[in-house]
C-alpha cells in the first residue's frame, strides 16, 4: 500500500496537464473564428457570389458603354469596373449576417459563449476575420472586375489611368465598402440574433430606406439622405469627375467615415447587449 502511493505521488506530476497550454488567448479565439467562417458552406457560396457578380456585371456595363456613338463621360470607365458593387454587397451582407446568427439557430452560441466567457472577444474575433476575408474577396474581385474591363475600354474614353491618384482611390474603396457593409450586417445580426430579421433589417436599409429617402423632395430628407450608410459609404468609390456626381454628397473619405461611424454605433450596441442578454 505504501509503495503504490509512493508510486502514485511520483507519477502524478507527469500526468497534470500544462496549464499553459490552456489559457485562452485573443489570438487562439481569433483562429477558432477563422476556422467557423472557412468551414461554412455559406461563405463559400456568398464569397463565389460576390466574385461572379463583381466581374460579370462589370463585363457587361463596359461592353454596353462601348456600344454607343457618341463619347462616355468623364469617370464612366472607373463607374464600369465598380458597377458590380451594388449586387455584390447583398451577397456580403448575407454572409454577414449568417456568421453571427447560425449560431443562435444552431445553439453553437452557447459553446462559443462557454470558450469566452466574457463574449467581447469573440465578437471582435468575428468583425476581424469577416473584414479581413470581406476586403480580401473584394479586392481580388476588383482586380478581376479592371482586367475583364481592358478589352472593352482600352483606346476609348472609358479608358482608366492607374497613374491617378483618384483613380487607385475609387478602386481601393470597393473592397473598402464591401468590408464596411458585412460588418454592419455583423452587428444587426449579433443585435438582433436572428437570421431572417436581421436581413430584413439590413438589405431593407440599404435596398428601401435609402432609396425612398433619396426620392421624397422634402428638404428633411434631402439633408439626411447623404449621412445614411451606403450612401455616405459609396461615395469612396465615386471618381472625383464623375458627370452624374450628387453636388449634395459628402466627400470620399468623410463618406467613408460616416459609414464606419454607423458600423461602430450598431456593433456597439449589440456588444453591450450581448453582455447582458442569455445566450
Amino acid at each position: 500500500m505504501t509503495t503504490l502511493t509512493a508510486d502514485t505521488r511520483r507519477t502524478g506530476p507527469a500526468h497534470r496537464p500544462d496549464r499553459g497550454t490552456e489559457r485562452l488567448t485573443f489570438g487562439r479565439v481569433v483562429a477558432s473564428e477563422w476556422v467557423k467562417l472557412r468551414t461554412l458552406r455559406s461563405t463559400w457560396w456568398t464569397l463565389g457570389v460576390t466574385v461572379v457578380l463583381m466581374v460579370g456585371i462589370a463585363a457587361l456595363v463596359a461592353w454596353g458603354m462601348t456600344q454607343g456613338d457618341e463619347p462616355a463621360p468623364p469617370g464612366m470607365g472607373i463607374i464600369a469596373v465598380t458597377a458590380g458593387t451594388q449586387m455584390a454587397q447583398l451577397a456580403v451582407a448575407v454572409l454577414g449576417v449568417l456568421i453571427i446568427t447560425g449560431e443562435y439557430t444552431t445553439g453553437m452560441v452557447r459553446s462559443t459563449f462557454a470558450a469566452v466567457p466574457t463574449r467581447l472577444p469573440a465578437l471582435a474575433a468575428k468583425a476581424i476575420v469577416l473584414g479581413v476575408t470581406v476586403l480580401v474577396v473584394g479586392a481580388i474581385s476588383t482586380a478581376l472586375s479592371y482586367g475583364v474591363t481592358l478589352p472593352f475600354v482600352s483606346g476609348t474614353s472609358l479608358e482608366i489611368d492607374l497613374g491617378d491618384a483618384d483613380t487607385v482611390r475609387a478602386l481601393v474603396g470597393v473592397p473598402l465598402y464591401l468590408a464596411a457593409i458585412a460588418l454592419l450586417a455583423l452587428g444587426f445580426g449579433a443585435l438582433l440574433r436572428h437570421s431572417a430579421g436581421a436581413l430584413a433589417a439590413v438589405l431593407g436599409l440599404l435596398l428601401v430606406i435609402e432609396n425612398v429617402v433619396a426620392l421624397i423632395p422634402l428638404r428633411f430628407f434631402e439633408a439626411i439622405s447623404p449621412y445614411l450608410p451606403a450612401t455616405a459609404g459609396s461615395q469612396v468609390m465615386m471618381p472625383s469627375d464623375f458627370a452624374f456626381a450628387d453636388p449634395d454628397a459628402l466627400g470620399a473619405w468623410q463618406g467613408y467615415g460616416v459609414m464606419l461611424a454607423w458600423v461602430a454605433v450598431v456593433i456597439a450596441v449589440a456588444a453591450v447587449l450581448m453582455r447582458r442578454r442569455d445566450a
